[in-house]
């Protein structure tokens, strides 16, 4: 805990919610599996720091609207709605989640640490657009494939926040066949074989 602190530079007040947050993960991991029982002991880096780096990288303007896709048990987008919180940037996080156990806990996430946080039971190829600012999703698809959620899901020029592990390579090879884009690779403060891929502009290929 102390460690992220200082990494981040939050206050004791965040850290408190994020804890809380932390208990809750233990306690309901479990019976539905929010996150891998080997990291269990490791929240505060594997996940935490994990997400937190995003919420850093984003440059999201007050009151943006960020849409994390496939939330699971709500990484990165707890972490991004708790960041948002103490930092006054009034920032709407939309969870889109399938899992109606996951959802459960999202709601019980939400209601006993008073974030904003608006959580849609349903498969992403459902939802309408929602026009977000950032969109993020962690091992959830393929860039191609998260690249073609951003295009319906995403605002006018919507920041894209996508981590990938040591295949980031590969994925973004496949993706540069159907895609415009000019991604930043930024190394993950939580393994160094992992990339954070930041798309800011982006459009199919066919349409140079």
């Amino acid at each position: 805990m102390a460690n992220f602190g200082d990494v981040f530079d939050v206050s004791r007040e965040t850290l408190d919610l994020l804890e809380a947050y932390r208990r809750l993960l233990v306690k309901w991991n479990p019976s539905i599996n929010l996150v891998a029982k080997s990291t269990i002991d490791d929240i505060w880096h594997r996940h935490f720091s994990d997400s937190a780096q995003l919420f850093a990288l984003s440059d999201a303007d007050q009151g943006a609207l960020w849409l994390d896709i496939g939330s699971g048990g709500g990484l990165p987008g707890v972490v991004i709605s708790i960041l948002s919180k103490m930092s006054a940037r009034g920032i709407r996080v939309v969870l889109v989640e399938s899992d109606a156990r996951k959802c459960a806990f999202l709601r019980t996430v939400a209601r006993d640490l008073d974030l904003d946080l608006e959580i849609l039971e349903r498969r992403i190829e459902t939802v309408e657009p929602i026009g977000a600012d950032i969109v993020t999703a962690r091992a959830f698809a393929s860039l191609s494939e998260l690249l073609e959620l951003a295009e319906l899901h995403g605002g006018i020029e919507p920041i894209c926040l996508f981590p990938k592990g040591q295949t980031f390579n590969a994925e973004l090879t496949q993706a540069l066949e159907s895609w415009n884009i000019t991604p930043e690779l930024i190394p993950s403060l939580t393994d160094p074989l992992a990339r954070i891929i930041k798309i800011k502009g982006f459009s199919r290929a066919n349409q140079r």
